[in-house]
């Protein structure tokens, strides 16, 4: 993996990251927001320690445990990467209220476009700030987006702890199996 000077990944903040999606999918994942290191490299969850990989592989979603810089081979899978707010920070907690509502509704639409059958979204705390429901847990949600049903998963940061590689994966593994079904 390429190393990356700090000047080189605050020269990344703000950047936009394209999506990896297709009309269709079986589950898009919509992460919170592109950290610097996927700014700079343009591949989601590319900073170290993220475990989104990781749990995919290992809930069964793919076959290998592929890195962030073959993403695109998720559409092979019927699978896709967004993110709530589009904008790259260093952290989550640099973004706002509004922008977490106003990204709420611009997924929304995307969702609406593209129309996977599930909205797999990174994040209890971001999906209440983007969808205003203070009171949603990790599973499926009541709401949907047309025929588009939504799921929360933990956020894979490493930061989030007490969420371990394994009960991650059996987390994204009981959305595998949801998915799987219709």
């Amino acid at each position: 993996m390429t190393r990356f000077t700090q000047q080189e990944l605050q020269a990344a903040r703000d950047r936009l990251v394209p999506d990896v999606v297709a009309d269709g999918l079986r589950v898009l994942f919509c992460g919170i927001n592109p950290g610097l290191m996927t700014a700079a490299t343009g591949h989601h969850f590319a900073r170290p320690g993220n475990r989104f990989w990781p749990a995919l592989h290992r809930s069964g979603f793919t076959p290998v445990l592929l890195p962030p810089s073959d993403q695109r081979e998720l559409l092979s899978y019927g699978l896709g990467i967004t993110n709530v707010v589009a904008r790259a920070t260093a952290r989550a907690d640099e973004l706002s209220a509004e922008e977490y509502r106003e990204g709420g509704r611009l997924l929304a639409r995307k969702v609406a476009r593209i129309r996977p059958r599930w909205l797999a979204v990174l994040g209890v705390t971001a999906y209440r700030a983007a969808f205003d429901d203070r009171k949603a847990r990790v599973g499926p949600q009541a709401r949907t987006i047309g025929e588009t049903r939504i799921w929360v998963l933990p956020n894979p940061s490493g930061l989030n702890a007490h969420w371990t590689p394994a009960t991650l994966a059996e987390e994204f593994g009981r959305l595998r199996e949801a998915a799987a079904q219709g």
